[in-house]
């Protein structure tokens, strides 16, 4: 089988089988999905999804939380992963965002990335998610999902190189969907370890698979 073949079969799998997949972080607007997304770097969406209410009900709008304290904002994100350091960005967010875009959450990768605490990925995330750009966020999962499976070659050893790969060879307009395709089938599905295998509908063109 073609790696051309391979993608095909993929993405008819997933169109067929998860045509509605999007992010598990709960949000109402971009300012949400940034503060989720931030929060969510090595963390649980789950644990995300119950730490933000109580931030959004505080911090209604990027304005008041740009004014936010470090002693302030810290109790309320102090259960999530590196507390001390995303509230630290968060609140730099915050200010930069009232400062040098109007208050309004840019929509850009080149534009996000000068936010603190915002990398590439999140860019992607918020740029695929919000605006439906064909922008491919990496993280652990698709990184695995995507070698596992062979839609990259294993010598696609960073987090961009794969994205470049997966962008080159995905259809633009399903790009934005195949980013939740993959971490979905990561979280769920292709464990980094005890993958279900015997439960996976791609495992007739899993190049991991077919090593076991």
């Amino acid at each position: 089988m073609t790696r051309r073949q391979r993608y095909e079969f993929i993405i008819d799998y997933f169109q067929k089988n998860s045509p509605e997949a999007e992010t598990e972080l709960i949000y109402d607007n971009p300012y949400h999905l940034l503060v989720a997304v931030i929060l969510s770097a090595q963390c649980t969406d789950k644990r995300v999804n119950i730490t933000t209410p109580a931030i959004f009900e505080k911090y209604p709008t990027v304005e008041i939380l740009s004014k936010a304290t470090f002693d302030e904002l810290f109790p309320l994100i102090k259960s999530i992963s590196y507390p001390n350091n995303k509230t630290k960005h968060l609140i730099g967010m915050a200010t930069k965002v009232v400062e040098d875009f109007n208050s309004k959450i840019p929509m850009t990768v080149a534009e996000l990335v000068q936010l603190p605490g915002v990398g590439r990925k999140t860019a992607n995330v918020i740029t695929s998610v919000i605006d439906q750009q064909p922008n491919m966020a990496v993280d652990t999962h698709v990184f695995r999902v995507s070698k596992r499976l062979g839609l990259v070659p294993q010598t696609a050893s960073t987090p961009l190189a794969v994205e470049k790969e997966l962008v080159k060879n995905i259809p633009t307009a399903l790009i934005h969907k195949a980013h939740h395709w993959l971490i979905l089938h990561g979280r769920y599905i292709c464990l980094a370890r005890n993958p279900k295998c015997t439960k996976c509908g791609l495992s007739a063109v899993c190049c991991f698979f077919k090593k076991q």
